[in-house]
């Protein structure tokens, strides 16, 4: 009975070994860190390469020891225990034999910490902000700045229910990438407009805090061109999970095609600032604003979350007096959830996504908004 009862266990434990063997072999594994692209991923996967190996021989060392002397010193060979008290020697080895491996660990694990703190001498600087729940880039080199938000297709199968295994890099795509140079040393300032998020990219080997009133510092120089993708790793809302990080690492040449593009669309955007848009123009252009924009609060149809987020549809702001709607737009709500979006958006966006949900999302009230008139609002 008792080997039926073993052979059963046995059966299962390898019926099971089989079956997780078999959905490993289609999943990527290791058994060590990612190397990374960068000097200090270089640095920390060394160190702890070092450190696995540092264990992996004492781990040796003390069992082997251990089952040596539970073999050799078994009752069944008449092995009568010792009755000394202690041994000076052995005290003497095994203080000074733990000292000098934290010493030999210690020097490489304090290199590494120096090397992450190293954030002078830099080729540019780019200043990251993070929002509920987006991304704001600044390049202070080059006076480029934009957000990054959440794909809008990884937005869409998420609000409607659907299957995100249709969706490539599901909430791990975005609308504008962190473009830089490869083989630039890069210095990140990072910090929040409203509450505590924390900025990572795995394949960069570290990660640094976003926190309202302070700057933190990190430093990279990517050696490998390629898409980075990275994720907020601080619990800051509901849609926490909604600001991935994606950078696009390029050779120098591509670098400076692609920030000439961008310094050429913001002198577009700003003589498109300064023209009159039909309404037809800017309710298409405030649907696209508002579902990268307001859609995560008040849903993408207007219904908000009753008792957490207001309603657009029907609502007093979006079917109320102009210059209220245009307020609450650009300065936000004290006490709510409600950000100020004067500084996150421009006068054409906020003019566009203001006519749309006053003409739209089930509210007709037929007036719009120029750009012209928000930059009147903000002096």
């Amino acid at each position: 009975m008792f080997r039926s009862k073993i052979s059963t266990i046995l059966n299962s434990l390898l019926g099971a070994g089989l079956t997780l063997g078999a959905v490993d072999a289609f999943a990527a594994w290791s058994v060590n860190m990612d190397p990374g692209v960068t000097p200090i991923s270089h640095a920390v996967f060394n160190l702890h390469t070092l450190l696995m190996w540092v264990s992996v021989a004492i781990g040796v060392g003390v069992f082997g020891v251990m089952f040596w002397s539970i073999l050799h010193h078994r009752k069944s060979k008449g092995v009568v225990p010792a009755k000394f008290s202690h041994s000076t020697i052995v005290e003497v080895v095994w203080t000074t034999i733990p000292f000098l491996i934290l010493i030999g660990t210690a020097i490489p694990a304090t290199k590494a910490i120096i090397l992450m703190e190293e954030t002078g001498e830099a080729d540019m600087t780019i200043k990251i902000t993070g929002y509920q729940w987006k991304w704001k880039y600044e390049y202070l080199d080059e006076d480029i700045s934009f957000f990054s938000n959440l794909a809008a297709d990884s937005r869409e199968v998420s609000g409607m229910g659907g299957d995100p295994t249709n969706v490539k890099n599901y909430l791990l795509a975005v609308d504008n990438e962190l473009v830089v140079p490869v083989n630039k040393r890069i210095r990140f300032l990072i910090t929040a407009d409203d509450v505590i998020h924390s900025w990572w990219v795995p394949k960069f080997g570290m990660k640094r805090d976003a926190i309202p009133g302070f700057m933190n510092e990190m430093w990279a120089s990517i050696d490998t061109p390629g898409t980075y993708r990275g994720q907020c790793t601080e619990l800051c809302g509901k849609d926490h999970g909604y600001m991935p990080i994606v950078v696009v690492a390029k050779s120098e040449a591509e670098y400076r095609q692609w920030v000439a593009q961008k310094q050429g669309a913001a002198k577009a955007e700003q003589a498109a600032a300064g023209k009159t848009w039909g309404k037809a123009e800017l309710l298409a252009r405030g649907e696209q604003v508002y579902n990268t924009s307001c859609a995560a609060c008040h849903q993408a149809g207007g219904a908000g979350i009753p008792g957490v987020f207001p309603a657009i549809t029907g609502s007093a702001i979006a079917t109320g007096p102009l210059d209220a709607h245009l307020d609450i737009v650009m300065n936000g709500k004290k006490g709510t959830a409600m950000q100020a979006f004067a500084a996150q958006l421009g006068d054409t966006d906020i003019a566009a996504v203001v006519s749309y949900q006053r003409n739209a999302l089930g509210n007709s009230v037929g007036d719009s908004v120029q750009p012209s008139d928000v930059k009147a609002k903000r002096r």
